[in-house]
């Protein structure tokens, strides 16, 4: 068969069980579940792999929502990388206005529904042709949990459970078509509790020593530090305990900071120039300081030989068309926003590295409210202000981030908007649209290896040869849930 039979054959296999994937989607987004409590998700993936003569391996990186699904014998080994929690508060109807399901619940308002499973597609329509064709390669599927918040990659990375893959795949949701050549930031998630002294403010304050204090002073010179810091870094705060009553001199007090920065050695770097501060602080006004880690992420590190493998892949799979019914649903949850597609569209132009052809290409979409055609990486040197958990398995394996229009164009992120769109067939599209655009790349790794010594030699010259160091702490761990009782 030639590669373009076998392209032919993967596209169908997903067409033909399509229902079974847009199936799993809507059960994940009917039962919404949080970083680190995706037990019924995790199940009902892991269950559904099981089936297929997939082997599970349960509690990876020491989290019990995390699992590995690995199928075939010998090399190359290929990974599909799934997600599958929602984040809090998004509850929605699958109806394009915002209306919640129940108030306060949570909601898949990121498409994480779709992100695991269209992972799943592809680990399984890949395993399908090596099976027929008889070509040597393991194929697998690992169940990420707690990319919202937590990290779960981070614990995986660090534990090793990545680090005989030879290349990974994962996609988006978005609102265009496009592989990916950027990078992110990278973060640290730190609480910083200060403990002094408490006392009755008027009547003995000298008898206090103000924890609060210690904040605002560490704040401050956290204020000034911004000016000597490079441009990519952001540094953002909330005081989560600032005392009891205005009179009593507050013996805790604490502030949770969030320190990006677009290379991981100089996150690390403002991060010890911060954690000075904070000591400082704490020495000005005679208390203590704890510091503690809550999570951190490392930069995305896009392979761009694979990204261009994907293009190419996205020619063989085609655009894809919306009917008039989910155009219309998207132009009200656009409208609903008060945003004009066009003007989701220029921020697209202006932020990316967009040659004249895909710039006039896109602004022929520039009032739509849904884009189903296929565009080649037009991110190539922008560092997204935003942070994943993605970056950590980028240093420790060749990636290529994918993203698939699954949103209305108007919409922001972690919205309801979105949650209303991943539950129903625009989300199903896009992430079958990915799925299929994976496995393809997959099939023609596996028909050609040699595809590997191009994609390995760029990811040893992007990392230095360097071994990845985890941006947390060793004695942080990652937390255990007991499933919920019905």
């Amino acid at each position: 068969m030639t590669a373009t039979d076998n392209a032919a054959e993967i596209i169908g296999w997903i067409e033909e069980n399509s229902s079974r994937f847009t199936d799993m989607a809507n059960k994940i987004w009917q039962t919404p579940e949080v970083a680190w409590h995706e037990f019924k998700s995790s199940q009902l993936q892991a269950d559904f792999l099981k089936k297929e003569d997939f082997k599970i391996e349960w509690k990876v990186g020491g989290i019990n929502t995390a699992f590995l699904a690995e199928w075939g014998q010998g090399g190359p080994i290929l990974a599909f990388i799934g997600e599958y929690d929602a984040l809090p508060g998004l509850s929605q109807i699958k109806e394009p206005f915002k209306e919640a399901i129940r108030e306060g619940s949570a909601g898949h308002g990121c498409g994480h529904n779709l992100i695991g499973t269209g992972a799943v597609a592809s680990a399984l329509a890949v395993q399908k042709w090596l099976e027929k064709t008889g070509v040597s390669g393991r194929v697998r599927y690992y169940g990420c949990p707690a990319e919202e918040e937590g990290g779960g990659k981070v614990f995986m990375a660090r534990a090793g459970v990545f680090d005989d893959i030879d290349a990974a795949f994962n996609f988006h949701p978005d609102t265009i078509n496009m592989p990916a050549k950027g990078s992110t930031v990278g973060i640290n998630a730190i609480y910083y509790r200060f403990h002094g002294r408490t006392a009755h403010a008027s009547v003995a304050p000298h008898e206090g020593r103000s924890a609060l204090d210690a904040v605002e002073l560490m704040n401050v010179g956290v204020n000034y530090l911004r000016e000597h810091v490079t441009s990519d870094v952001r540094i953002h705060y909330v005081i989560t305990n600032g005392g009891l009553a205005p009179n009593i001199v507050p013996e805790e007090s604490e502030v949770f900071y969030y320190i990006r920065a677009a290379k991981s050695e100089y996150l690390a770097e403002v991060v010890e120039r911060i954690r000075k501060v904070a000591e400082g602080a704490a020495m000005m006004t005679e208390t203590t300081v704890e510091i503690h880690f809550e999570d951190g992420f490392s930069p995305v590190l896009n392979n761009h030989y694979l990204a261009d493998m994907q293009y190419q892949a996205m020619k063989s799979v085609g655009a894809f068309q919306f009917t008039q019914d989910e155009i219309d649903y998207a132009q009200k949850i656009n409208d609903a926003f008060s945003s004009t597609n066009a003007a989701h569209l220029e921020q697209r132009i202006s932020a990316f590295s967009i040659p004249p052809q895909e710039q006039k290409l896109l602004k022929k979409h520039k009032n739509h409210p849904l884009i189903g055609e296929n565009f080649p990486a037009m991110d190539a040197g922008v560092v997204a202000p935003g942070s994943t958990d993605v970056g950590d398995l980028s240093q420790v394996v060749p990636l290529s981030m994918l993203i698939t229009a699954c949103w209305p164009t108007g919409v922001p992120g972690h919205s309801w908007g979105n949650v209303a769109a991943s539950g129903m067939s625009i989300g199903h599209k896009g992430m079958l649209h990915a799925a299929k655009i994976m496995a393809v790349t997959a099939m023609e790794i596996f028909s050609a290896p040699e595809h590997l010594t191009k994609i390995k030699e760029e990811f040893k010259e992007k990392t230095g040869g360097m071994p990845y160091t985890a941006p947390i702490p060793d004695t942080i761990m990652p937390p255990q849930y007991e499933p919920p009782r019905e």
